[in-house]
């Protein structure tokens, strides 16, 4: 007899079931219309985007053995958490902002692979979890390499290279973008 065990896992930005999202998409760049919600103007911050890898997974079990596993795994921006200051933003700030949405998609990308590279195992669920611990982990520390880098989007020729740096990584993973 088969038996379905169905787990999802949410990371980085918490949603709540009514709020909106969008998912990565290649032929997709955000606007300043993307980020609803009201400025914080007591932080330094220009502007903020929030995005996030959200995952989910099932696991196909017979006679207590694991058989198969599926996953979703998929980079969100969310226009509720996003937000900017009108009389300080430019496109040169927002395509800072972009290229954070950019960056959870390499990371989407770099999950799914390794997801790929793992064999079916009792335990697959929980080596699924753990991948996802490190991978939102090398995320959050790869957003606050490229904010520091680029000091907020002010070095300008830093910010270039890391454009160009992520292009050449989102790339190389292509095989692995999202579908949307």
């Amino acid at each position: 007899m088969y038996k379905i065990i169905l787990i999802a896992f949410f990371s980085i930005v918490i949603q709540s079931d009514n709020e909106p999202v969008m998912s990565w998409s290649e032929s997709y760049r955000l606007t300043w219309e993307d980020f609803k919600a009201k400025p914080k103007y007591n932080v330094s911050a220009v502007a903020t985007t929030a995005s996030g890898i959200t995952f989910g997974f099932s696991v196909k079990q017979s006679d207590s053995r694991v058989i198969s596993f599926t996953t979703e795994v998929e980079a969100h921006f969310y226009p509720e958490q996003s937000w900017y200051k009108a009389d300080r933003a430019d496109n040169h700030v927002l395509g800072h902002e972009q290229l954070h949405f950019d960056i959870t998609e390499l990371h989407a990308r770099k999950f799914r692979k390794r997801i790929s590279l793992l064999k079916i195992t009792n335990d697959i669920a929980k080596r699924l979890r753990a991948t996802h611990r490190t991978i939102n982990k090398e995320l959050a520390a790869f957003q606050n390499q490229y904010d520091t880098e680029t000091n907020f989007s002010r070095n300008i020729e830093v910010q270039l290279q890391w454009q160009a740096f992520v292009k050449k990584e989102l790339d190389k993973l292509d095989d692995f973008k999202s579908k949307s």
